[in-house]
């Protein structure tokens, strides 16, 4: 029998698993009701119902944006994953933008993504999040 709620750790990776397939109604069940989306500075896009829709546009725009975790750490309800990406908005060959890294935050509550926040990878961060040393894989 399944666990219920997950923990926290498995919610982000079934979230990241869902982006990465595409499956928006999966996605959706995987966030609360007042689900919120920072990416880097700009202002949060609050709600489950708007985050779909977003992600709609997204994953219909960018069919082969995939996260690539290669790091991942939790503390309490929170995990965050150190990792690359392909696919994007930005527009690079695979080879560059797997270059760049990110940090993705996923705070938990009840089962589900309450927060999903993008954060630059800096020195800093990786201290914060609990992130030690370089990452593995295609640089």
């Amino acid at each position: 029998m399944a666990r219920d709620p997950l923990p926290p750790v498995a919610i982000a990776l079934s979230f990241i698993d869902a982006i990465n397939h595409g499956d928006i109604d999966r996605l959706g069940s995987l966030m609360t009701e007042d689900h919120r989306l920072r990416v880097l500075d700009e202002p949060d896009l609050v709600g489950r119902d708007a985050n779909v829709e977003a992600w709609h546009g997204y994953a219909s725009s960018f069919p082969n944006y995939v996260i690539y975790p290669q790091q991942v750490t939790e503390n309490g309800d929170r995990v965050a994953v150190l990792g690359y990406t392909t696919g994007s908005h930005l527009g690079l060959p695979d080879e560059e933008e797997r270059n760049l890294t990110l940090i993705w935050i996923a705070e938990t509550a009840h089962g589900a993504i309450a927060r999903w926040q993008l954060v630059d990878d800096t020195p800093d961060a990786r201290g914060q999040y609990g992130f030690f040393g370089e990452t593995s894989g295609p640089r």
